[in-house]
Order: C-alpha cells, then sequence, then structure tokens
C-alpha cells in the first residue's frame, strides 16, 4: 500500500530546503518562504553537490550561484553556515539531506502513529553509484534503514501502476 503523507504545511510534496535562524532549523516551506531575508543561512539544491567532488567542474560552477557558502573539506563540497550568532558549522551535503528526510520520517510517524524504520528513497536519474550511495548515507544519517534508490521517473510510473489497478 502506497500513501502520499501531506506535510506540516498541508502539501504533498516538500522543498528540499534547510534554513538556520538565531532560534530555531527551518525544514521544507518554513525554510523556502524566508530565504530571501535569510539568503546565506538558507541551503538548497544539496542534490547538486551531495556524492561529488569538491573540484568536479559542475560544483565549482553551481558554487558561482548559491548564495551560501561551500567549502572543501577533504576533497569534498560542504556547506559552512552560521547556525546561530556566533556559531559557524560545516555540514556535509549528506547531513543536509538527512535533516531533510529526518523531518520526512517524523510527519510520517506523527501520520501514522507508528516509528518508520524503513525508506525507499528517490532520486533523480542521471544519479551515479556516488550520488547513490551518498543519499543512501543521508537515509542512515536520519535514522532510516534504505530498503531501496529508485529513480524519480521510476518512483512516478510505479505510482500510477499501483493507482490504474484500482
Amino acid at each position: 500500500h502506497v500513501e502520499i503523507i501531506a506535510n506540516d504545511q498541508g502539501n504533498r510534496i516538500t522543498p528540499s530546503w534547510v534554513a538556520f535562524t538565531d532560534t530555531e532549523r527551518l525544514i521544507g516551506e518554513a525554510a523556502k518562504n524566508q530565504a530571501a531575508l535569510n539568503p546565506e543561512r538558507t541551503i538548497f539544491g544539496v542534490k547538486r553537490l551531495i556524492g561529488r567532488k569538491f573540484d568536479d567542474p559542475e560544483v565549482q560552477r553551481d558554487m558561482k550561484m548559491l548564495p551560501y557558502k561551500v567549502v572543501n573539506k577533504d576533497g569534498k563540497p560542504y556547506i559552512q553556515v552560521k547556525i546561530k550568532e556566533g556559531e559557524i558549522k560545516v555540514f556535509s551535503p549528506e547531513e543536509i539531506s538527512a535533516m531533510i528526510l529526518q523531518k520526512m520520517k517524523e510527519t510520517a510517524e506523527s501520520y501514522l502513529g507508528k516509528k518508520i524504520r524503513y525508506a525507499v528513497i528517490t532520486v533523480p536519474a542521471y544519479f551515479n553509484d556516488a550520488q547513490r550511495q551518498a543519499t543512501k548515507d543521508a537515509g542512515t544519517i536520519a535514522g532510516l534503514n534504505v530498503a531501496r534508490i529508485i529513480n524519480e521517473p521510476t518512483a512516478a510510473a510505479c505510482l500510477w501502476t499501483r493507482q490504474e489497478r484500482r
């Protein structure tokens, strides 16, 4: 049985955005909605960084357009952000993705009234093995056993097929 669960805003799609204010961490629409006022502390587009090397030409190109700071740590792109006044922290793309997945997990647990242990996570069809593994690692950081990583178009086709059978 597959069910798309609405987020805390009542929507069935949650933007992959994370933001830090001096008092809290915001996820999804709450993060996206305040981005104009807090651009260097609002993280989005980590799919462009996850599972890549810092010196990858695509990472270097994307960095020029991101309002937040991306730094080189052990040859990988990490996000440097002020999480509150006087405190700067460096996060891997996997850690940022995990924050979003953790929020999704909490939303599902609240809706279903039980703990979520396993998840199937979708990724863009163009993701390579390193990007898929990094996404799986993000799921593990979020406290999930990632049963499978599947392509987004495949997931859409599976859902459509299930709905047609009803």
